[in-house]
């Protein structure tokens, strides 16, 4: 038998997740892991997974520690496997070098591991514009540290960097937007809106501090910053659903028969994606400069799921090529994976569009946030009955109300109103759905 061969694992790809902690060590030193078995569990803003060993061996060593932030092509562990014929990567590719954009990604996220105390920043500048921050020679940054200051709006020539040789690491960034809070100064971007007072509610009766999960806080975080940067505007109109309430009760008997539940979301989700294809600027993002946009041919589709730790949007590919009973399998598959926790990282990226449905709540309207950087969301309501005017006499109708939020910088309010119209039209009669397609 030949003698062990060492094997590093690292972190796969993880796409744009960034600040991924480490937060259950499933093996340690010495314990022997079979292929695909749980080395760590690791969690970003959105959900935790699981991340396997392409190996059958030994771990010889850990490099990870509890509460570490990891990103793509990180060590985990180097293993000692026995036979290398048999022990090569389930996955190959994900050991495989990421295009020159990822390298240059993980390089800097590689340099911002040492937690080098950062020099004192200096005072707040003007921040200049992303296309004179990211085309700056001088400046000495990556990819994501440049993506991180174009959000928050701040100027890298700036700042002094606390990295290698000077390099400027998106500590330097959080640094400098912390100490213009502080200061009072604001930094571009909207970010410097002046914070809430510190209460102590205790003087005022009883209290329980109640932390919130990461998920949440994230989310939290993500919500703000949505709404900080898009000029929402919200479009309300209601849909005569009738027709289409009683098509779906009359397949009841078919879905049983093929274990699926089907509710009305898969409906709502087909018909977005039809409709988006009319309204293509609904289908889009903002590019960084906010002089232009991004015209998405391709229709990925997310839909909010309510757990224990806040809300999760998984998202669903290609929405205009699949048929209502895929969709409705795919949104169980996919909600009973963000409830246990067990959604990929490429099952939460890459939407086009949002629909957020809080028909088993209640309510006959809200204003749904954009999920930036898609600019539009639609919520839907409770299904409720009410009396509509069929021009002889009232007629009990099933009537859905609808909430279309959109980002006023891309969609004007004649384009968001049609929208609604047209998807309004297009649940009223489900025979539109056959159409254009």
């Amino acid at each position: 038998m030949s003698a062990p061969q060492a094997r590093e694992v690292l972190i796969p790809n993880i796409g744009d997740a960034e600040d991924v902690e480490v937060i259950e060590l499933c093996v340690q030193p010495g314990d022997t892991v079979a292929v695909d078995g749980a080395l760590i569990v690791i969690e970003s803003d959105k959900a935790s997974m699981e991340v396997p060993s392409p190996y059958a061996g030994t771990v010889r060593e850990l490099s990870v520690a509890l509460g570490d932030s990891v990103t793509t092509g990180r060590l985990i562990a180097v293993l000692d496997v026995e036979d290398a014929a048999t022990g090569e990567p389930a996955a190959p590719a994900a050991k495989a070098s990421p295009p020159a954009a990822q390298r240059a990604e993980g390089e800097d996220a590689a340099n911002e591991r040492p937690p080098a105390a950062p020099e004192p920043v200096p005072a707040p500048a003007a921040a200049a514009s992303p296309a004179e921050t990211s085309g700056t020679p001088k400046v000495y940054a990556g990819p994501a540290t440049r993506r991180l200051a174009r959000e928050l709006g701040v100027d890298l020539a700036g700042l002094r960097g606390s990295g290698v040789a000077g390099r400027i690491v998106k500590d330097d960034v959080k640094a400098f937007v912390k100490a213009a809070m502080t200061d009072g100064g604001t930094p571009s971007g909207g970010g410097g809106i002046p914070a809430l007072p510190n209460i102590d509610f205790a003087k005022f009766g009883p209290t329980e501090a109640l932390p919130l999960p990461r998920v949440g806080v994230r989310g939290a975080r993500n919500l703000h910053r949505s709404w900080l940067n898009v000029v929402h505007v919200t479009q309300h109109d209601e849909a005569d659903v009738t027709e289409l309430e009683g098509f779906r009760k009359s397949l009841a008997a078919e879905a049983a028969a093929r274990g699926v539940k089907l509710t009305l979301l898969p409906f709502i989700l087909k018909a977005c994606a039809t409709n988006l294809k009319s309204f293509p600027r609904l289908n889009a993002s903002l590019n960084a400069a906010v002089d232009g946009l991004i015209l998405k041919h391709h229709w990925h589709i997310g839909f909010a799921v309510d757990t224990e730790d806040g809300l999760v949007v998984p998202v669903i590919r290609d929405v205009d090529q699949k048929g209502v009973w895929a969709l409705a399998q795919e949104i169980a598959e996919l909600s009973e994976l963000a409830r246990t926790r067990a959604l990929k990282p490429d099952q939460l990226q890459g939407g086009t569009f949002t629909v957020s449905s809080l028909g088993r709540v209640g309510g006959t309207g809200f204003t749904p946030i954009v999920n930036a950087p898609e600019v539009g969301i639609l919520g839907v309501g409770r299904l409720a009955t009410k009396p509509l005017w069929d021009g002889a006499a009232f007629q009990p109708r099933a009537v859905l109300p609808l909430s279309l939020s959109y980002d006023h910088r891309a969609i004007n309010g004649v384009e968001g109103g049609n929208f609604v119209v047209g998807l309004a039209q297009m649940l009223g009669d489900v025979r539109r759905l056959t159409l254009d397609q």
